[in-house]
């Protein structure tokens, strides 16, 4: 099951010291999430386990070799459950590929995640201070199987939860190993600086970009370590 927030709140306190977040904020957009679900279809927590239990999972970043390691690697994908970190969607949507669940923050193409959430892709919802008015606008408009997510104490909320992890992207993998995936292969997970097309980021400040990128990087890093069962595909 998903870890304790008594082991995520240390990184996060860290993440908040270093890219200045606003506790009151993160608390906000969780409020207002855990709100806006009330009465969605929330896919459960025994359901997830079910579903990761001994399977093995691809998860696929928006970095800018994203799109030719979907064509060049797509026949390792079958038989593996599918993860896309926000703005991947569109990548694997574009080559006819559905994901099995979108991690989201809201700030891809959401036309196309409400899509893939119709179509039968579960969509986790990360609440943080930044992305309040998105979840105003966007939350509504999923009518799938949603699961909701915080980076601070989900304690007092009975439909959002803290799978750890800052990013789309390495939430993507916390979520993977919290629920006993056997084997977790990474695709367009670049730390190379550049953003990928896939990131949506033209409106973006692109230096909080970078340095939230920096912060996946080091997450990824550290979970490697600690589970020896992630891999780059």
């Amino acid at each position: 099951m998903p870890m304790f927030f008594k082991d995520w709140k240390s990184i996060y306190e860290k993440i908040k010291k270093d890219i200045d977040l606003s506790f009151d904020k993160d608390k906000l957009a969780t409020d207002l999430l855990s709100e806006l679900i009330k009465n969605k279809e929330i896919y459960s927590m025994g359901d997830l386990e079910a579903l990761f239990a001994g399977k093995e999972v691809v998860i696929f970043g928006a970095g800018s070799s994203l799109e030719n390691k979907i064509i060049t690697q797509k026949n390792k994908f079958f038989g593996k459950i599918l993860i896309a970190a926000d703005g991947a969607t569109s990548a694997l949507l574009s080559n006819a590929i559905l994901p099995d669940i979108i991690v989201t923050d809201l700030d891809g193409k959401i036309t196309d995640q409400i899509n893939a959430n119709i179509g039968g892709s579960i969509v986790i919802i990360h609440a943080h201070g930044d992305n309040i008015d998105e979840l105003k606008e966007h939350v509504p408009n999923f009518n799938g199987k949603i699961i909701g997510s915080t980076q601070i104490d989900p304690e007092p909320y009975d439909n959002i939860h803290n799978f750890g992890g800052f990013t789309d992207g390495d939430r993507a993998i916390y979520v993977a190993e919290s629920f006993k995936a056997s084997n977790i292969y990474l695709v367009g997970f670049d730390f190379t600086g550049k953003i990928g097309k896939f990131s949506f980021s033209e409106k973006k400040d692109k230096q909080l970009k970078l340095k939230k990128l920096k912060w996946c990087e080091k997450l990824v890093e550290s979970l490697k370590k600690e589970f020896k069962n992630i891999q780059e595909l």
